[in-house]
This record gives structure tokens, C-alpha cells and sequence, in this order.
């Protein structure tokens, strides 16, 4: 049997964070995942460069049905902080879209930091290695079972993430344990997600696929909805790129989505104005706002004739045409599922956790960190930046809970 004074479970963003926090405190901490390769989602972030923080990351932008839960862990620990972190280590970054921060060598950099902070904490590591089983005894102490054997601990951190890409391990862990001890959840789906069409409905979209713009996109209401200015791509079969993914988090099945294909521009204005001053065929005219293969595909499924000349148009018509040009509405039919998702919306209710120290109100020493919980960042390193300032939380207060306990 092997004692430690903190486990954390989930070897990702979160749980090397944590367990390194917990470490260069002083207490013994061990590292468990199931996994034989640690954190694919680093890696495989922003294209393999890691995408690992946003410049702006605040509770605004964050979803949960405990909205203010995020604010203490966030303001303790900043993007400045793990810029910091990452400066000390020699690794190097630049800024692309929006606040987001990428590494100017690999993913890899940001995974061998954590590695490294961890060994400075003299983590122990224990991967690959499942855990199959969790009990708490009348002292209050963890007994994990494993294949390896029993390991004791008197503080258990969950760090094992949400539903989301199963191929690099995803499980419903979290959840399973959550539930064991009391918790409540949120319900889960797939978020930051392209979304999808009935086939009949994007028939004749989806030799489209590869098309893309940027566009502002809109769903729900003004109390719960959302609206983004992001690049749109087309895919065979729906709705993807940056702002899709954004807008898919506040999405919700059998509501509408409303694409301004022109957003910097009055579409109906401008169309008018272009009336008297062109003998242009309307085709042509779009193809000069939004490319030309989805100028023609949108207008034939408007029911507009490509070759109809701007001049001949009645105003009413160019008024309309300008509206749905403005408003051009879709409903998904569902979205690729958690095989595409970025992330996992909902989770553990955070109404039985501290937002302070993230640990459980109803069992003293469980903690529940990162993805699992119910705190859903936008794209864009929000969600990694969430990921260090829970670990960091959860690793300051475990370390003081294992020294008093």
C-alpha cells in the first residue's frame, strides 16, 4: 500500500498543474492517469502550437449555471501568471486572434513545464494506471484501488476532465465519482462544435465545403443567447470555424442560428445604392461581398434568378434580399457530437463546490477541477486558462488541508 498526503486523479491541464502547485508546498503528491500518452488536448491545442491562454480571459467569458463560481480562482490566478510561468521555462509565445496566445515552438513545450514543475514538487507518477474504485474511511482519509494496489491519501483531487474526443481518453469519470459522493449534475453535451443539417436542407450547400468568411453569428435570447464576429466555414455536411464553435456552446436543439453574411456593411443600403449605378447581374455583385460559390448557391435557394440585372429589380425585392443577406437563418439539426467537441458544457454542479478552494461540501478533501466541473470557457485558450487557475486552487488548498489534516 502507498500513502501520499494529496492524489490527484487526471493527468491534463489541470491535474499537472495541481499536483505541482501541491508538490512545491511541501506535500507528498502523486500523479495518476490512465493514460500512457499525458495531456493530448495540450498537445493536439491550436493546431499543435497550444493555444494555451487568452490575454482577456474573465467570468464574461464563461458559461455556467453557477456563472459567478469562476470569478475567485480566475482573479487569483491570471494569464500574466502563467505567462510568467512559461518565461521562467525560456518557452516563447506570440499573439494571433482576439488575445490568444500561442507557443512559438510546439504544444510539447507547455506539456515538458508542467512535467518539470511537477518534478520540482517530486511528484510521484503513476501512469498508465486506472483507478477502479474510491472509498473515504471514518478518519476521512481516500482509498483508491488500483491494479497496482491500494493507495491512500488524505486529499483526492478529480482532474479527469469531460466527454470530449474519446479517441485520447476521454471518460465519464468525473462524473461516476461526483455522483458517488453526492454531487449533482449538470446535463452534459458537446460544446465549441461544428453543427449539422439535416441532409435534405444542405443539400445544396455541401459542395460548398471548404468555402469560408467572416461573418457575425447569433442564437438564442438577450438573456441567454450570444453573438460573435468570427470567420464561418462551410463543411459537407454543416457549420464550422471559429465563430460556429463559439456560438455552438449557447446553441441549443430546435433553435435557429442568424448569420450576417456582411457585417460590416448595409446590405440593403448598399443594394439600393448600386441600383442606379450599375447594369450588373446580381450574382456578380454579391460575388464582389461574399464568394462567388455561395453568392450563386444562396441565391438560388432564395429563389433569386443569379442572372436577374440590380437596375431591374424593384426596391422591395433588393430590400429583401438585403435583409436575408443580413439575417440569413438556419436550424441545425445537431452538431458533430463529442468526437469534434473542444470541450464538454455542464458537468459537476458547482453549488456543492468552493469556489476558492474547489473542494466538495460533502466530502472534506475531494476536489473537482478543470473540464469536469461546470464551467465552459469560449474558444480561444479561455478553457486552458480555466484549467490553471482551478489546479492552482484546488493545489494551494489541498496542500493546506493534507498539513492540517
Amino acid at each position: 500500500m502507498e500513502s501520499f498526503d494529496i492524489a490527484v486523479i487526471g493527468a491534463g491541464a489541470a491535474g499537472m498543474m495541481c499536483a505541482a502547485v501541491a508538490g512545491q508546498l511541501g506535500r507528498r503528491a502523486v500523479l495518476i492517469d490512465h493514460s500512457q500518452r499525458l495531456a493530448e488536448k495540450i498537445r493536439i491545442s491550436g493546431g499543435g502550437r497550444c493555444n494555451f491562454t487568452n490575454l482577456y480571459a474573465g467570468p464574461a467569458n464563461y458559461l455556467s449555471a453557477n456563472p459567478h463560481f469562476c470569478r475567485s480562482a480566475l482573479a487569483r490566478y491570471t494569464p500574466r501568471d502563467f505567462m510568467a510561468l512559461l518565461k521562467r521555462h525560456r518557452v516563447t509565445w506570440h499573439e494571433k486572434h482576439k488575445g490568444q496566445l500561442f507557443c512559438d515552438q510546439s504544444s510539447d513545450a507547455v506539456i515538458n513545464v508542467l512535467k518539470d514543475e511537477c518534478d520540482a514538487g517530486r511528484v510521484a507518477w503513476r501512469t498508465p494506471l486506472s483507478v477502479e474504485a474510491v472509498r473515504q474511511d471514518a478518519q476521512g482519509r481516500f482509498a483508491l484501488d488500483t491494479r497496482s494496489g491500494p493507495i491512500t491519501t488524505r486529499a483526492l483531487v478529480i482532474a479527469t476532465g469531460g466527454l470530449s474526443i474519446p479517441k485520447i481518453g476521454a471518460t465519464d469519470f468525473a462524473y461516476r465519482l461526483a455522483r458517488q459522493f453526492g454531487h449533482k449534475l449538470i446535463d452534459t453535451r458537446p460544446a465549441l462544435v461544428p453543427l449539422t443539417f439535416a441532409p435534405a436542407d444542405w443539400a445544396p450547400f455541401a459542395a460548398l465545403s471548404g468555402v469560408s468568411l467572416e461573418v457575425q453569428l447569433a442564437t438564442g435570447n438577450r438573456k441567454t443567447g450570444a453573438e460573435f464576429n468570427e470567420d464561418l466555414l462551410l463543411t459537407h455536411r454543416g457549420l464550422s470555424g471559429p465563430g460556429v464553435l463559439q456560438i455552438s456552446s449557447y446553441w441549443h436543439p430546435g433553435e435557429p442560428i442568424h448569420i450576417n453574411l456582411l457585417p460590416e456593411r448595409d446590405a440593403s443600403a448598399a443594394l439600393l445604392e448600386a441600383k442606379t449605378g450599375t447594369k450588373r447581374q446580381i450574382a456578380n455583385l454579391l460575388s464582389e461581398w461574399v464568394p462567388q460559390r455561395l453568392a450563386h448557391v444562396w441565391l438560388e435557394t432564395h429563389q433569386i434568378s443569379a442572372e436577374a440585372r440590380v437596375a431591374d429589380l424593384p426596391d422591395k425585392t433588393l430590400r429583401r434580399i438585403g435583409e436575408a443577406l443580413s439575417r440569413w437563418t438556419l436550424t441545425p439539426n445537431g452538431t458533430e457530437g463529442y468526437r469534434k467537441a473542444e470541450v464538454t458544457s455542464g458537468g459537476i454542479d458547482t453549488r456543492d463546490l468552493s469556489s476558492s478552494t474547489m473542494m466538495s461540501a460533502r466530502a472534506p478533501g475531494l476536489y473537482f477541477i478543470g473540464e469536469a466541473v461546470d464551467v465552459t470557457g469560449w474558444l480561444g485558450g479561455y478553457n486552458f486558462q480555466w484549467a490553471w487557475a482551478s489546479g492552482v486552487a484546488a493545489g494551494q488548498a489541498a496542500a493546506e488541508y493534507a498539513r492540517g489534516a
